[in-house]
């Protein structure tokens, strides 16, 4: 009984489980005006990109069609008008040399850019997880192999190894599948050594030993125990992952590993813009603000995660203030 009595307290400041935690974690975030915001922005990135086809469809524009009477051909193709051709029918103005239209170019380049950050991240949150828990139970052996060849894949360079699979993988392999695979598999150390630290200081506690106890095997007190008490480490590290896969996309794209035209990402128009900042600095500066702005909503957000999930962060609330926790 007094193990099951230690096993249901929760530590100082702990999200508590059961179907309160999740307002309890909600009512922590909304107390931070720039968590709300950073959420607000996202949510409307999101409902954006999963309109892509709509608004296309509703401004009349396609955004693989070209339109070459927008463009000055005795400039080189930089876009007629002012601030890289806005008009009615183009609300953010058109690509130099091929006078597509750029809003709609953004909107389904948000789609890649999120499908493939939000896709590495759940593979290298499963890897990562894997192999954690893996180097943490299985022994004194599998955890030295385990631990060398995490400081291996940390160490590998993967800008330089995905340029290099470019010469390796078919053309008409799916780009953002490989992007996914690329950085799903090259970035999970960091989760698989948090996991580790924290099966290893879990393992040792009274509710693991009284289910060893009971007859359970590895796996079972891994899939039982041990994971519902991750959850709130590996939710966090995975929000602060996705900002980081964000660019990761952005850079390989811009080495033309990503995406191949006519699909966009924003990797890839900046990789294009980059002859064009001179004559059209809104071609450069409409993907990069983009970039910019979801990467900082993305890290506000997952900070302010971090803040909710971490026991010790309330704790240290709650003594700054001087006031009981009311979360």
């Amino acid at each position: 009984m007094s193990i099951a009595l230690e096993r249901s307290a929760p530590a100082p400041g702990a999200v508590p489980p059961g179907a309160g935690a999740g307002r309890q974690v909600w009512r922590r975030i909304r107390r931070r005006p720039s968590a709300l915001a950073a959420a607000a922005v996202l949510a409307l990135l999101v409902l954006l990109a999963l309109a892509a086809p709509l608004l296309s469809h509703l401004t009349g524009q396609d955004p693989g069609a070209y339109h070459d009477d927008l463009v000055d051909s005795a400039r080189g193709g930089v876009p007629l008008g002012s601030f890289g051709g806005i008009s009615a029918d183009h609300w953010l103005g058109v690509e130099p040399g091929t006078g597509r239209d750029l809003f709609t170019r953004l909107l389904y380049g948000a789609r890649i850019s999120l499908l493939v950050a939000l896709g590495a991240v759940a593979v290298q949150t499963a890897v990562g997880v894997g192999v954690g828990l893996a180097a943490a139970l299985g022994g004194r052996f599998a955890g030295r192999l385990i631990g060398l060849t995490t400081d291996v894949m940390i160490a590998l360079p993967m800008l330089v190894i995905g340029i290099a699979l470019t010469a390796v993988v078919p053309p008409d392999f799916p780009r953002p599948l490989l992007l996914i695979l690329l950085i799903g598999l090259f970035d999970w150390g960091g989760t698989a050594r948090m996991v580790r630290a924290q099966t290893l200081a879990l393992r040792g506690l009274d509710f693991v030993d009284a289910a060893r106890l009971s007859g359970n095997g590895t796996v079972r007190i891994a899939r039982r125990e041990l994971l519902p008490s991750l959850a709130a480490p590996v939710i966090t590290i995975a929000a602060i992952k996705v900002p980081t896969a964000m660019v990761a996309e952005a850079s390989l794209s811009f080495l033309g590993v990503g995406v191949k035209p006519p699909t966009p990402s924003w990797g890839q128009m900046l990789s294009s813009a980059q002859t064009w900042f001179r004559a059209d600095p809104a071609y450069v500066l409409l993907p990069a603000g983009l970039l910019f702005v979801t990467v900082l909503a993305f890290t506000v957000l997952g900070d302010a995660v971090r803040t909710a999930l971490d026991p010790r962060e309330g704790s240290r609330l709650r003594v700054g203030t001087g006031k009981e926790s009311r979360a």
